[in-house]
């Protein structure tokens, strides 16, 4: 089944070069020049993957993504930025963007790149065995097919990555894992040493499952290393 790629960008030349290179790999192609026209193209067409420009008229990469995910669809989302546009990366990473790519890039970069979460996002659809599991630990459940964690009673909400990282975290219960072990189980690839994000999204798990932040008993911080998520006996 042929793959079908969204192309958001207001630049007419990478739109074709993006546009030229993607039906080169055998990928069908749409394409939108700005946010607004992103979203409906989403919706009339259904994409398997967005190449997202973060600077984008009517409305930007961040609130695109914002949008796309408060309405629970979870299309795989490739933000594209320029150098210089640091902060805005790292959030859009945050609110639900599965990678990242920097301009300018090489056209052979990119493919890879969409090969990857492609390759990434059918292995979360198809669902290992593990993950036909209900994941327990103490109070917190995660049911990994059904895409839902409660916290005793109450259903807590994630954004895709963030789940992705608990359930990561969940099947490797008691397992000091590094920064780099997560963002390449989570993420899939390696981010050049930018392990930031990881902490990040830590921290909003922390948030989310955690009694008191400063004292978390799920996540453990293991210092200079990483983190271990403690299994917790059910009460």
């Amino acid at each position: 089944m042929v793959s079908k790629i969204l192309i958001v960008d207001d630049e007419q030349p990478i739109r074709t070069l993006l546009d030229y290179n993607l039906k080169q790999s055998n990928f069908e192609t749409v394409m939108a020049s700005d946010g607004e026209q992103a979203i409906l193209q989403v919706e009339d067409e259904k994409p398997d993957l967005i190449l997202l420009d973060l600077m984008l008229p009517k409305m930007d990469g961040i609130e695109v993504c914002k949008a796309l995910r408060s309405r629970n669809i979870n299309t795989p989302i490739i933000m594209l930025t320029a150098k210089g546009e640091e902060p805005d990366k790292v959030l859009g990473l945050e609110i639900g963007a599965d990678d990242y790519m920097t301009k300018p890039f090489s056209p052979r970069e990119v493919i890879a790149r969409v090969k990857a979460v492609l390759r990434r996002s059918n292995e979360r659809i198809g669902i290992e065995e593990i993950e036909d599991q209900v994941l327990k630990s103490g109070s917190l459940t995660v049911h990994p097919e059904q895409y839902e964690v409660y916290l005793g009673e109450e259903a807590l909400e994630f954004t895709p990555k963030e789940f992705e990282l608990l359930v990561y975290f969940m099947q490797n219960k008691n397992r000091v894992l590094t920064r780099d072990q997560l963002l390449s189980a989570v993420w899939n690839y390696d981010f050049a040493g930018d392990t930031r994000i990881v902490d990040v999204h830590v921290s909003h798990l922390r948030e989310k499952i955690e009694e008191n932040t400063r004292k978390p008993v799920f996540i453990k911080t293991v210092r200079g290393i990483g983190y271990k998520f403690e299994e917790q006996k059910s009460k």
